[in-house]
């Protein structure tokens, strides 16, 4: 968290997090696609309203928690994102579950943790918060005010049920697509005369 010191404001934090992983003055909120880097083949998606609105957020949770924006760090904030509820945001809800998944099997500790630390903290998507507040509202605010601490806190047997739910769900939803694009190569081919 040191990187985003308590008594900088949130606009100058979200700054130095978009410099410090090359997101672009904007964090990519004003692009038309985002682009999200999967090996071997890049995933593109329209960047739309709902989800520049879920990504601004997101971002925000990014400094608070100090999580970073490669491949660990975005498993961590989804998990901690999930355990406290994405709320209405659909487009959180879909990107936070394939991370998610992902972050199972790579880095299933720092997902168990990140996910604890969410269950006992609030986040954005429950609480109203717009741009206007960014020059004048402080990390060290924003942080008290989602009552994220520092300690890392125990698991409870709760804790361990819930991931575990999430888990299922993350698996099964991979699952499904791996199905479902196997179905359209099959039909591909098949209407290729390959098959």
């Amino acid at each position: 968290m040191a990187v985003y010191p308590d008594a900088m404001t949130l606009g100058e934090a979200r700054a130095r997090f978009f410099a410090r992983w090359g997101l672009g003055p904007d964090g990519g909120y004003g692009d038309r696609w985002v682009r999200v880097e999967t090996k071997p083949i890049p995933v593109y998606f329209p960047n739309t309203r709902s989800r520049v609105d879920a990504a601004k957020l997101h971002d925000l949770h990014h400094v608070a928690t100090g999580y970073g924006a490669d491949w660990p760090g975005e498993a961590q904030i989804a998990a901690w994102e999930i355990a406290g509820g994405c709320g209405r945001y659909g487009w959180a809800w879909l990107l936070n579950l394939g991370a998610f998944t992902i972050g199972i099997v790579l880095w299933p500790r720092r997902l168990f943790r990140a996910f604890v630390h969410g269950s006992r903290a609030s986040n954005l998507y429950h609480t109203p918060f717009g741009d206007d507040q960014l020059a004048t509202v402080t990390v060290g605010e924003l942080r008290r005010r989602l009552g994220i601490a520092e300690a890392e806190p125990q698991p409870e047997a709760r804790d361990r049920v819930r991931f575990a739910a999430w888990c299922a769900a993350g698996l099964a939803w991979y699952a499904a697509w791996a199905m479902g694009g196997a179905a359209a190569l099959y039909l591909v081919a098949r209407a290729a005369g390959l098959v």
